[in-house]
């Protein structure tokens, strides 16, 4: 089976160009954190997956950073399991992909480690030939990202196209910093060695497909950019609900809550791409210069009712199980009042948007797991059919599905069949999984690449992560230190959809 993509013939059953990269530079990946679960259960894998799928450079190096004393086989065999789960493979392709993996013991706070480590890479980047290119990915928690960079930049190992190296990247997962003021010091910290350029904010969310494709949808199809915005579009609403809890890391999320955790970063991200508006080219700098116009267009948040709904998870069923409330979760402080739900309702003030509300949900042990966007146009002005059918006609509406299927969902109206007038909604849908058989790069897959490439398209940029906090940092702050705070945290049952106070505009997105 093929199809053609920007005029080429891809075989869907194999590697298509649309996927793989030729004239990747050879590099060593080097992974601070290498013995902990997202090393294991994401990054490894990714890069095995890439290496089967032809997207990794040849040649390439694996070096796998940690506190714990581990032998190289050792630390082959630890990560070998979850590999061989992520893929159907042969043994013998395992073995191969083996051979590309090495691990370093370090001490994160000493400089004598790094020193050894940059003769290590020396050496192999020499057996390799990897030219002295190399990716730092901190896969570590945030508190070491400053240590990290910091001693990657006193033992040299930071400078590109110096003393016989190639080019340098830093990875950073989020959070970055907390709030305003713990971002701009983290950023203080990460700029001491390593330039703007060298940094690669991650966020995962927007390598998925449907997320990528918003901008693809937007602006290379005629049909919907002319009624993007408020002429046409009553509300957006953007859902990420998640069935599971804080899995046992009630250290981070009694610090962060659901704000800091999903708002400043993920949610933001979706809500910059659907109401941004078209760059001059498509170049990163240039989508990311649109991005933090359209985060400076948002109305600073205000003590009005309904624009902040904040929640916390009660006892409730999910399936069959018994589920403890928040409270009962281990590490949590018994009179905890950490939100893990939190409707924002955000304005943006310009041209395009002005009076257009933009829900945005998002919380934890909620009823499923599903992330959408919805973008609800507004009725037809003036109905036809008012005296026949006695009663409105639905407006358009279109779903963008992120999770559990990726997907695309367009609403309309139609005649049904018969001798009597009657509208019908019909859906026009796509789907990534129908549509396309062949492989597909996942999330860390497709950052991980775009790290190797040096393209910034998906990744933060400074200012617009201080943007981003500027405008939600005031909100943390009037939440949690207001008197009435406790009053201010509706209860839902685990298994529902969130507090009563947010079920009307719930029901308007997953309608």
């Amino acid at each position: 089976m093929t199809q053609e993509v920007n005029g080429k013939i891809c075989n869907l059953g194999n590697v298509c160009d649309c996927v793989t990269v030729k004239d990747l530079d050879p590099c060593i990946i080097i992974i601070f954190g290498a013995s902990g679960d997202l090393t294991t259960r994401k990054l490894i894998p990714a890069l095995f997956r890439m290496w089967i799928n032809n997207s990794l450079p040849d040649p390439v190096a694996i070096v796998g950073c940690a506190r714990t004393e581990f032998s190289r086989s050792e630390f082959i065999a630890k990560i070998k399991k979850e590999c061989m789960t992520c893929a159907t493979v042969a043994e013998s392709q395992w073995n191969d992909f083996a051979a590309l993996l090495h691990y370093f013991q370090v001490e994160y706070d000493s400089l004598n480690s790094y020193l050894q480590l940059k003769m290590f890479l020396k050496d192999l980047g020499a057996a390799k030939g990897t030219h002295g290119n190399k990716l730092f990915d901190l896969a570590v928690p945030p508190h070491l990202y400053s240590i990290i960079a910091d001693n990657i930049g006193q033992a040299g190992l930071a400078h590109q196209y110096k003393e016989n190296n190639g080019w340098c990247r830093l990875v950073v997962e989020k959070p970055f910093g907390s709030d305003l003021y713990t971002s701009q010091e983290l950023d203080k910290s990460l700029h001491r060695h390593f330039t703007e350029p060298q940094i690669f904010r991650i966020d995962h969310y927007l390598a998925k497909e449907t997320v990528q494709n918003i901008l693809m949808l937007r602006f290379a199809n005629a049909i919907f950019e002319p009624l993007w915005n408020r002429s046409y579009i009553d509300y957006v609403g953007i859902l990420a609900a998640e069935q599971i809890g804080i899995e046992n890391r009630s250290g981070y999320y009694e610090n962060s809550g659901v704000i800091r955790d999903m708002f400043q970063n993920h949610m933001l991200q979706l809500l910059s791409l659907i109401a941004m508006e078209p760059p001059s080219h498509f170049e990163a700098e240039r989508v990311r210069d649109e991005k933090l116009k359209l985060f400076r267009s948002i109305r600073p948040f205000t003590e009005k009712q309904g624009d902040v709904v904040l929640g916390q998870y009660g006892p409730g069923i999910i399936g069959s199980e018994a589920i403890p409330g928040y409270l009962g979760e281990k590490g949590v402080a018994p009179d905890s009042l950490t939100p893990t739900f939190a409707l924002l309702r955000f304005a943006i003030e310009n041209w395009r948007w002005q009076g257009v509300p933009f829900y945005l949900v998002s919380g934890k042990r909620m009823k499923r797991k599903e992330t959408r966007i919805v973008i609800q146009f507004k009725e037809v002005p003036h109905s036809l059919f008012r005296d026949v059918l006695k009663e409105s006609v639905s407006a358009n509406r279109l779903v963008l599905s992120i999770y559990p299927e990726e997907g695309i969902t367009l609403s309309f109206q139609t005649k049904s069949p018969g001798a009597s007038v009657c509208l019908r909604t019909m859906d026009m849908d796509f789907s990534y999984q129908e549509s396309y058989k062949g492989v597909s790069l996942e999330a860390y897959e497709k950052v991980l690449l775009d790290c190797i490439l040096g393209d910034h398209m998906l990744f933060w940029r400074q200012d617009g992560v201080e943007e981003a906090w500027s405008l939600l940092t005031p909100l943390l702050h009037s939440c949690e230190r207001c008197e009435n705070r406790a009053q201010k945290l509706h209860t839902y049952d685990a298994g529902s959809w969130g507090p009563d106070a947010a079920a009307g505009i719930i029901e308007k997105i997953i309608s």
